[in-house]
C-alpha cells in the first residue's frame, strides 16, 4: 500500500527589518567615491553568453509554404512584446494522451473523473504543467470507463502508457514521478518524516509502471490548437501541425501522430518524429505557440557546428510562430540544435532548469 502523505502547509517567513545605520564623519566622501565607482561599472558592458546555441532570425523558407491566414477582429497577434522569458516556469510537463484535436475550454485534462490529476501536486516550489494531447492513447481493455489513462512526461521522457486511475495509483504516480528530487530550502525548518514524504520515490515508477518507457529517439512536436479556448491558436495549430509534418517528410523524417499510421499514436523510433496538438500553454495572444523536445540520446552526426546533442534532454518553447518559419525551426533547432531567438518564450533543462536569453 503506497503510504499516503498529508499536503505541505504553506512556510510564514518574517520580514527582516535592517538596524539603524552607522553614521560616518566621512559619509559624503563615502558616497561620491561609491558614486564614482558605480558610474565607472555601468559603463562596462559585462557580456553573459546565452545558455544554448542561438541563431538571431529565422531563415527564409526555400520553398513555398501555406500562408499566414487572418486572425478574428479583436485577436490579433501580439507582435510589440518581446517574447523571451513569456514560458510560465515548470519542472514537468504531464502529457494526458486523449486522442481529441480540441477540448472544453475549462477543462485542464481528459480522464474520465476530470481533477483526478489536476491538483495532485501540493508543492509551491515544483510547478507541474497539466495538458491533452491529441495523441491517440493505449486504451484499457474491457468495456465502460477508462481505467488507465496514458500519460507523456517531459523533460524526463518518459511515456506510460497504463496510468491507473484509482486513488492508490494516482498517488504513486504522482510521488514516483511529479515530486522533486531535492527540496527547496524553504522547507528546510519541516520535520524530516515529512520532508520524506515530499520527496520523490523513484522505485515506485518501475514497481506500478512496469510499461514506462524511456523516450531515446524522436524529436517531439507540440503545438497549442486549443480553439475552444482562443480562436487564435485554433486558427494556426491545425496549420502548424500539417506545416511541421510536411517539413520533416521532406527532411527525411517519417511522423506519427498523424495521417501517416493512422491512429495517430505516439512513438519512439530512430528516424520518426512526433507533431501533435495540445490544449493551453499560456499566451494566445503569441500563437503559433510551438514546444520541441529533443530526446537526451539525440544524435548530432553529421549536424555540423552547434549540432542537436546541444539541445539534446531540452525542451524549447516558440511564439508567434507562422508557417513561413516552420522549415527554418526544422533546420535550425530541430536538426541544428540552435535556439532561434526572435521566436523563443523560454526553455527547460533535463533537471528542470528554466532557460532564458
Amino acid at each position: 500500500m503506497v503510504h499516503r502523505c498529508v499536503p505541505v502547509p504553506m512556510i510564514l517567513f518574517s520580514t527582516l527589518r535592517s538596524t539603524k545605520p552607522c553614521v560616518h564623519s566621512n559619509r559624503l566622501r563615502l558616497r561620491r567615491q561609491l558614486i564614482s565607482r558605480n558610474s565607472s561599472a555601468s559603463s562596462r558592458r559585462i557580456t553573459i553568453p546565452p545558455p544554448v546555441p542561438v541563431t538571431p532570425s529565422c531563415p527564409e523558407p526555400t520553398c513555398p509554404c501555406a500562408p499566414t491566414p487572418e486572425m478574428p477582429e479583436g485577436l490579433e497577434i501580439d507582435h510589440e512584446h518581446s517574447l523571451n522569458g513569456t514560458m510560465a516556469p515548470y519542472s514537468q510537463q504531464v502529457l494526458i494522451l486523449t486522442g481529441q484535436r480540441d477540448w472544453r475550454s475549462t477543462t485542464p485534462i481528459v480522464v474520465d473523473d476530470p481533477g483526478t490529476l489536476h491538483g495532485s501536486n501540493p508543492l509551491p516550489y515544483n510547478n507541474i504543467m497539466i495538458t491533452n494531447t491529441s495523441f491517440q492513447p493505449q486504451h484499457s481493455t474491457g468495456t465502460g470507463a477508462a481505467t488507465t489513462a496514458s500519460v507523456l512526461l517531459f523533460p524526463s521522457f518518459r511515456y506510460i502508457p497504463k496510468t491507473p486511475l484509482d486513488e492508490v495509483g494516482l498517488d504513486a504516480f504522482v510521488r514516483g514521478f511529479l515530486l522533486p528530487t531535492t527540496l527547496h530550502p524553504a522547507h528546510d525548518p519541516l520535520p524530516a518524516s515529512q520532508k520524506e514524504c515530499m520527496r520523490r520515490v523513484p522505485t515506485l515508477q518501475h514497481s506500478f509502471f512496469p510499461d514506462m518507457a524511456r523516450i531515446r529517439h524522436s524529436p517531439t512536436i507540440l503545438i497549442c490548437g486549443h480553439g475552444h479556448r482562443d480562436q487564435r491558436c485554433g486558427i494556426m495549430g491545425p496549420l502548424l501541425q500539417t506545416e511541421f509534418r510536411r517539413v520533416l517528410r521532406a527532411k527525411g523524417f517519417r511522423v506519427s501522430g498523424g495521417e501517416e499510421n493512422g491512429d495517430g499514436a505516439f512513438t519512439d523510433v530512430a528516424g520518426w518524429a512526433n507533431v501533435g496538438l495540445i490544449s493551453h500553454i499560456g499566451g494566445h495572444k503569441y500563437a503559433g505557440n510551438v514546444i520541441i523536445y529533443l530526446p537526451p540520446s539525440m544524435s548530432s552526426a553529421g549536424s555540423g557546428e552547434g549540432g542537436p546533442v546541444s539541445l539534446a534532454g531540452k525542451g524549447i518553447w516558440y511564439g508567434r510562430v507562422e508557417p513561413r518559419h516552420v522549415e527554418g525551426i526544422v533546420q535550425e533547432t530541430v536538426l541544428g540544435g540552435r535556439v532561434i531567438s526572435d521566436h523563443f518564450r523560454g526553455g527547460v533543462g533535463a533537471d528542470g532548469e528554466i532557460l532564458r536569453l
